[in-house]
């Protein structure tokens, strides 16, 4: 009998949608869009350009903006590079201070560490213990040579909402520009940029149910936002990210923008029932305990912890069910997961916990499928821990 496989780390990645994958093959082949977008002398190119400005719109779309406002570029990694620094070395005649969070993502921390070698000044916000980081501490950390505000909008690990919206007020009214990682919000929230104002937004198509490998910037166009290219070369994407544009990508990162504006409402909804029914399941279990704020988060992402059994002990025996014990971007390393440790949490629960994420095509019967097994797994390794027995 085969065993049955459940994926439970959409925060990792999502499937790109099977209706992607059709519309993506035709811009490989001889015989689809194979051309250049940037080659602008013969059919193929001016084909594939036309490919691009479609798809370019799609996002567009999806957000509320403008379509010369989207740069393309290999994920939300890159994006939030050329964000931070971009913004740090154009505005560094302005000020050297930069304002984010302890709960970032790795490639905005790692950003921020390497512009603090290069003399820049980093303030890191500490969440509340339920993870959430609040308007008042962004506005009593801004000074007169703040550059640059960067938050992100969904924690990849606990799934809490930051007020970017109340934030953005407060950074637009001080004249400080404010930068948003949406990497998991992209595909779980309405973003209307012109109802949030803020000023560069990274997106990430893997995290939309598109291709891996790409992603775009949102870079708002009045005011405009200054930046400093991070990759040089043949002047594309308004001379800020350089290199051949992959179309048969950008136009699945297009359609999951589509495909987005279309299921969002549907897609939630059943995230949302499928959530409480696993985290029903799960608070049966004995001493569990849920970490983050489950009022103001996403419900596709649930982080817990199970006292006494070792998270990577659990992963071993959840061998047909995909979870994690944190971002995917830090899962080789052996350090505990700086969100739990942001939020107060002990070491030795950190280290048993878990991550599980829900996404589109998650049903119900994998729900109750992975409930039983992570119940019969923690009680089988609580059975044979010394510690449990005390």
């Amino acid at each position: 009998m085969k065993t049955k496989r459940v994926y439970l780390d959409y925060a990792a990645t999502t499937p790109v949608d099977p209706e992607i994958v059709e519309v993506m093959v035709h811009f490989l082949g001889p015989d689809g869009v194979f051309g250049n977008p940037a080659s602008r002398s013969h059919q193929f190119g001016w084909e594939a350009e036309e490919a691009v400005k479609k798809a370019r719109q799609e996002v567009a779309n999806l957000i509320n903006a403008e379509p010369d406002e989207i740069i393309w570029t290999s994920g939300a990694t890159e994006s939030n590079n050329l964000a931070i620094k971009g913004l740090a070395y154009s505005f560094a005649d302005h000020g050297n201070h930069i304002v984010t969070s302890a709960l970032e993502h790795k490639s905005i921390l790692d950003s921020c560490r390497y512009l603090e070698q290069k003399g820049f000044y980093i303030t890191y916000i500490k969440p509340n213990s339920d993870g959430l980081i609040t308007p008042q501490q962004i506005e009593a950390s801004l000074r007169s040579d703040t550059v640059l505000v960067s938050l992100m909008h969904v924690n990849n690990e606990i799934g809490s909402i930051t007020d970017i919206k109340s934030i953005a007020e407060i950074t637009r009214e001080r004249g400080v520009p404010f930068h948003v990682d949406a990497a998991q919000s992209g595909g779980r929230l309405a973003l209307d940029m012109q109802n949030i104002q803020a000023d560069l937004v990274s997106f990430s198509g893997h995290k939309m149910y598109g291709p891996k490998g790409i992603g775009a910037l949102y870079r708002r166009r009045k005011p405009r936002t200054r930046l400093q290219a991070q990759i040089h070369g043949g002047g594309h994407e308004q001379g800020l990210r350089s290199g051949t544009l992959p179309t048969h990508q950008i136009v699945g990162m297009g359609e999951a923008a589509r495909l987005m504006r279309e299921r969002l409402k549907a897609d939630s909804t059943t995230v949302e029932f499928l959530s409480a029914r696993l985290l029903d399941r799960l608070k049966m279990i004995e001493l569990v305990s849920i970490n983050g704020n489950r009022t103001y988060c996403v419900p596709g992402i649930i982080n817990v912890s199970f006292a006494f059994v070792d998270s990577e002990s659990l992963i071993v025996m959840l061998k047909d069910i995909a979870v994690s014990t944190g971002s995917a971007c830090t899962s080789a390393s052996m350090e505990p997961s700086h969100v739990l440790m942001a939020l107060g949490l002990d070491e030795e629960l950190i280290h048993c916990s878990l991550r599980l994420s829900i996404g589109r095509f998650t049903t119900s019967e994998e729900i109750d499928h992975a409930a039983q097994l992570i119940t019969d797994s923690v009680h089988e390794l609580r059975t044979i821990s010394p510690l449990w027995a005390e």
